[in-house]
C-alpha cells in the first residue's frame, strides 16, 4: 500500500485541524513525520512537506508494538462513569485508541500519582495503527489519580488521570 498526494494532504488537513503537535505514521518503509513546531512546517502543499524513508528525531520515543501487541492487549468492558472530586480536573483521551503510560516498554512512566504537572507536560501516549499521539495535561497541578490503565484501549474523552490544579 502506497500513500497517494491526496493522501498525504488529508492527513496534513486532520492535523492541522487537531489539538496534536505532533504525528508519526509509517505504511511499510515509507515513514511520515509531522511536527506543529520548528522542525517540520505544516502547509498545504505537498512540495513543501518532508517525507522520508529515514527515521527522524521524535520529541518521545514511541514504543514499539506489533499487530501481535495490539491483538492482544486486553479488551476491557465500556469504561465506568467517573466522578470528579471538587477540586480536581480530569485529563481525557483526545482520540480512541491503545493509552500508554511510558515512553516506551520498560521505561518509567511520564507521570505518577503525586507528579507535578504544567500544561505541557506528556502524561501519555495513545497509539492508533502505528501512529502515537502524546496526551499533554493541559493544566498545571499534582496528579491525584490514575485512571487508565498501560495498554488499555481508552475511549474519546474517557478520564486518564485526574489533577488538583495549583
Amino acid at each position: 500500500m502506497e500513500l497517494s498526494e491526496d493522501d498525504v494532504l488529508h492527513i496534513l488537513k486532520l492535523i492541522d485541524e487537531s489539538k496534536f503537535d505532533y504525528f508519526q505514521l509509517e505504511v511499510g518503509e515509507l515513514k511520515i513525520t509531522v511536527s506543529k513546531g520548528d522542525p517540520i512546517p505544516v502547509s498545504a502543499s505537498a512540495q513543501n512537506v518532508s517525507v522520508s524513508q529515514t527515521p527522524s528525531p521524535a520529541p518521545a520515543q514511541a514504543p514499539q508494538v506489533t499487530q501481535a501487541a495490539v491483538a492482544s492487549a486486553p479488551q476491557k468492558e465500556a469504561p465506568k462513569p467517573v466522578v470528579i472530586p471538587e477540586g480536581h480536573v480530569s485529563i481525557n483521551a483526545s482520540m480512541v485508541g491503545i493509552f500508554y503510560v511510558a515512553p516506551e516498554p520498560g521505561k518509567p512512566p511520564f507521570v505518577t500519582v503525586g507528579a507535578a504537572v504544567k500544561e505541557d507536560t506528556t502524561v501519555g501516549l495513545i497509539e492508533v495503527m502505528k501512529v502515537f499521539s502524546a496526551v499533554s495535561a493541559g493544566v498545571k497541578g499534582v496528579v491525584t489519580e490514575v485512571l487508565a490503565q498501560n495498554g488499555q484501549l481508552v475511549e474519546y474523552g474517557q478520564p486518564l488521570f485526574l489533577v488538583k490544579p495549583s
